[in-house]
């Protein structure tokens, strides 16, 4: 598998793709590095994204250290409790906070060529309603390792799928939620801080969850 799906990344340069990655990739990771190595010894030279939840140890992100260029982790819970509670997943947020510190070590603050990013750390955070997310925390904790942090604070939360069933989770995000934790990331010194506008949220950033998907043969 590495070796074809190292043929694909150099496809997608000859393509002109900016960038290759990979999403949620965290299970394959000894596979991953495999690729890429092979992909940088067939020519590659874009850079590599690894876009994770960032449910991740340092043990394994330092197998990529050196193949990887730019990382695009979540930080989602800041408490266990919130995130056993509302996700099922225990050691989450220690694992969130090691994690990110080792990407930011690796490879340090975003950086930009002609609009295009090529190196460095994207921390996102989607903000929930009744703060169910510690976010403040979770931006404190950014800073703390690095105020040249990016971070991407998303606005599109949507209660969908089990969140009817919890109360506070039950219920789209205010516009005044949302511009109260802008107003913390500035303070705290975020200046790479992206925003979204909360009043067209979630309707601009969600999928068509009802869409058909017709295949043709």
């Amino acid at each position: 598998m590495p070796e074809a799906l190292a043929e694909k990344l150099i496809d997608f340069q000859k393509q002109s793709c900016p960038t290759v990655g990979f999403v949620s990739p965290g299970h394959y990771l000894p596979l991953v590095a495999e690729t890429i190595q092979i992909a940088r010894r067939k020519g590659l030279t874009v850079p590599v994204i690894w876009n994770s939840n960032g449910f991740e140890t340092v043990e394994a992100l330092v197998m990529l250290e050196g193949l990887v260029d730019i990382y695009l982790p979540d930080f989602k819970y800041w408490s266990e409790g919130s995130s056993t509670e509302y996700s099922d997943t225990p050691g989450y947020p220690e694992a969130a906070r090691a994690s990110i510190k080792e990407m930011f070590r690796q490879v340090g603050p975003l950086k930009l060529r002609d609009g295009i990013a090529y190196s460095g750390v994207c921390v996102r955070h989607l903000v929930l309603p009744n703060d169910l997310a510690d976010t403040e925390e979770i931006l404190r904790f950014i800073a703390s390792v690095s105020t040249d942090i990016s971070v991407s604070l998303m606005s599109q939360y949507n209660p969908v799928y089990r969140a009817d069933e919890f109360v506070l989770l039950s219920r789209k995000l205010r516009p005044s939620e949302y511009w109260k934790v802008v107003q913390i990331a500035e303070e705290l010194g975020l200046s790479n801080t992206l925003i979204q506008e909360p009043d067209s949220s979630p309707d601009h950033y969600l999928p068509d969850f009802d869409k058909r998907i017709v295949f043709h043969k």
